[in-house]
């Protein structure tokens, strides 16, 4: 396979699939917690969209696993993003690791996203209703 040929996916959007037991729950965490609205629904899933991304809610007998960010948003002020979301109810889960912890919620990383020109990261995680695990991350150039 020639090189042009190999990477067929590097052209293709991403859209992240999260699990949700209870689909009537989590439009509601979704919309009330976090201000989002689905743009599109059909039986079984919701279809949200955020700048030029898209993200669905798939009804789904599985449970998610939280134990790890299954997704994340790049924001341009993360304090100013948890004192917000924590004013609507989003609970941050604190992290005590060894090179890893949280202090009021959100982490210091270095290291983080050289590829942006960034030094580390600040960022901060939270689990919706279903138990996904998200996270809220500001490059720290």
């Amino acid at each position: 396979m020639d090189a042009d040929n190999r990477n067929i996916l590097a052209q293709g959007r991403v859209a992240t699939r999260l699990p949700a037991q209870d689909l009537d729950r989590a439009r509601r965490f979704y919309a009330e917690q976090l201000g989002l609205e689905p743009v599109d629904e059909r039986p079984g899933g919701l279809l949200y969209r955020c700048g030029d991304t898209e993200f669905a809610l798939i009804k789904s007998t599985g449970a998610a696993p939280g134990t790890f960010t299954q997704m994340g948003w790049q924001v341009d002020d993360v304090e100013t993003i948890v004192a917000e979301l924590r004013q609507r109810g989003v609970m941050f889960e604190e992290v005590d690791l060894a090179g890893l912890r949280t202090k009021d919620g959100i982490a210091e990383i270095d290291g983080n996203y050289p590829s942006k020109g960034a030094r580390g990261e600040r960022a901060a995680w939270f689990r919706d209703s279903e138990g996904n695990l998200l996270g809220i991350g500001e490059p720290v150039v």
